[in-house]
């Protein structure tokens, strides 16, 4: 068995400044229904389709329990943005991420996590600061249709390890 490299960068975000929506409950297919019944349709109705789009998940299924799992699906927002009453502001913070471009499905993006947090993270010199981890996701983004498959960035927060 070959394993292949992850190809993690580093990098520098600037603050972003995004309009949420909260889904509670187990990450993985539930949140990929989320996306589908709640937040697409909130993104027609606003007029926010074309803009880069956001998962953040603020729990480690590890652990808390799955139906505790808190995830905000979030769109960049202009500063003139009117709030929906449904949904509330949500700065992603600016800092050190590490990034890993991501392709599967909601069946598959558990073990890249675990792959980046547990695999790479312990030997990078880094740890996890208190930020919340999230998935980007461009503007084009789409989802295959027959397979579940879709494209984002996986980012975790870093702060220099303290040993």
């Amino acid at each position: 068995l070959q394993e292949t490299p992850m190809k993690v960068q580093v990098i520098t975000r600037a603050p972003t400044r995004t309009a949420a929506l909260r889904s509670v409950g187990p990450y993985g297919p539930g949140v990929a229904a989320f996306w589908q019944q709640h937040f697409y349709p909130f993104l027609v109705r606003h007029d926010l389709l074309g803009r880069p789009t956001y998962g953040i998940s603020h729990d480690d299924p590890t652990r808390a329990a799955p139906e505790a799992c808190r995830y905000d699906t979030c769109v960049e927002v202009d500063a003139d943005f009117v709030l929906p009453a449904e949904a509330t502001f949500v700065t992603i913070a600016g800092g050190k991420y590490a990034m890993l471009p991501f392709e599967g499905t909601s069946a598959t993006i558990n073990a890249a996590w675990r792959g980046l947090l547990d695999g790479w993270l312990p030997d990078s010199g880094y740890q996890l600061d208190g930020r919340p981890c999230f998935e980007r996701y461009s503007p084009d983004a789409t989802v295959d249709a027959d397979s579940g498959t879709f494209i984002c960035d996986i980012l975790i927060p870093l702060a220099p390890l303290q040993r």
